[in-house]
């Protein structure tokens, strides 16, 4: 076991040294790093272990007090991550970092002794597939979950062009979209990088490689379905063909036009585990749906749309996406994280349960949404807006 530990601490010094510390995402600043268990949950790609590595280079302890793994590494195959960490903690270790959690066996369990038995604080990354809330040994007592997004707009524009620049709350964005939009007009010019964004700015491995992004985001995709779905729910290997199908098709779908009846027989699968897919693929951040608003005690299990997760996704699996669909994506991929959807009669979208909002081009109106309190139409192609009606840039800014 010195052996192993010694080659993990070399490993984990490389690693932690390496770490490119230049750009540090907005949400590391919201994590509360007192704790003794915090967990970072997120679909492949979005940066967890980027960010794990940066705080751990923050720390002001002796690389063989801060200790990087990942449960898929080789040397700790069916090693148990308990003994790893006990045998770390007598030997002085103090932070643990434990990247691709959900593919330890057992991981709950092994969390939940590390937690109670050790001195040791935790900090692991997992799938955004995992639902700890309901995890066996009841992790969601003791880890602090944080779900983490792709790159914002904002964040996109901060890399690529080097500014400092703010986030709005929603309520903030409404009343004081003309003034914001202007100051930010001032620093940029908004839609000269918009479209790059929709296109390729949502992961932050873009800036790696520009040239093979889409490649790469494609292989990405198929390895969740492939890998990282499998590892938590219980899809046979011959499904994962059929989840693949499933995909592609709703890739090019209108998000109106949802029929599951014939979803299930265009891929040989029946209902009941199309539904189940649908909600596999959800969780493993690949698809978005938006469901009605339940009415009373009535809670709907067929999503009124379904979006990808966001829209580069439409131009990594598919290419043919409407436009139309990629500005509605967009515009829920950016709200999902701090608010809550739903798909609207009169509008494409109610907010909170109060906000209405109809997404479309410059000149789109106030037609379909006419007399509704608290209704904005959310146009694409306008730099800034006016009354009611804001650039759907801007919604880029959330956080």
């Amino acid at each position: 076991m010195n052996n192993l530990l010694d080659l993990l601490v070399e490993n984990s010094t490389r690693l932690i040294t390496c770490c490119d510390i230049v750009y540090r995402r907005g949400f590391l600043e919201s994590i509360d790093f007192s704790q003794k268990m915090i967990g970072l949950i997120g679909a492949r790609g979005v940066g967890k272990t980027t960010a794990i590595l940066q705080h751990l280079q923050t720390l002001d302890l002796p690389f063989e007090k801060k200790l990087y793994i990942s449960a898929d590494m080789i040397e700790i195959a069916d090693m148990s991550l308990f003994e790893i960490a006990r045998f770390y903690e007598k030997h002085g270790g103090e932070v643990l970092a434990i990247d691709e959690i959900h593919k330890a066996k057992e991981f709950e369990r092994e969390l939940k002794n590390i937690y109670d038995r050790l001195n040791l604080q935790i900090i692991f990354s997992g799938s955004s597939a995992l639902r700890l809330e309901h995890a066996k040994a009841d992790l969601s007592r003791r880890a602090l979950i944080y779900r983490v997004q792709g790159l914002s707009y904002r964040e996109f524009l901060e890399i690529k062009l080097g500014l400092s620049l703010e986030n709005y709350p929603l309520e903030t964005l409404l009343e004081n979209h003309v003034q914001i939009a202007s100051s930010l007009f001032r620093e940029f010019k908004p839609l000269e990088h918009f479209g790059e964004y929709l296109r390729s700015g949502y992961y932050p491995f873009y800036f790696e490689d520009k040239r093979r992004y889409l490649q790469r985001l494609e292989s990405t995709i198929n390895v969740i379905i492939e890998v990282d779905l499998p590892a938590v729910f219980s899809v046979k290997y011959d499904n994962i063909v059929a989840l693949r199908k499933l995909v592609k098709l709703l890739c090019l779908s209108d998000p109106y036009k949802l029929n599951i009846s014939e979803l299930s027989k265009k891929i040989g699968i029946p209902r009941d585990r199309l539904y189940r897919y649908l909600d596999y693929l959800s969780a493993g951040s690949i698809l978005l749906p938006i469901h009605p608003k339940a009415r009373g005690e009535r809670i709907f299990a067929k999503p009124a749309k379904l979006y990808l997760h966001n829209p580069n996704l439409y131009h990594a699996y598919c290419r043919e996406a409407r436009t139309g669909t990629i500005r509605e994506c967009f515009f829920a991929s950016s709200l999902k994280l701090h608010h809550t959807l739903y798909d609207s009669d009169k509008g494409d979208f109610l907010v909170d349960e109060k906000y209405i909002f109809e997404i479309g081009g410059k000149k789109k109106g106030f037609g379909q949404i006419k007399d509704i309190p608290d209704s904005y139409v959310v146009a694409d192609d306008i730099e800034i807006g006016y009354g009611g009606k804001i650039p759907l840039w801007l919604f880029g800014f959330l956080y």
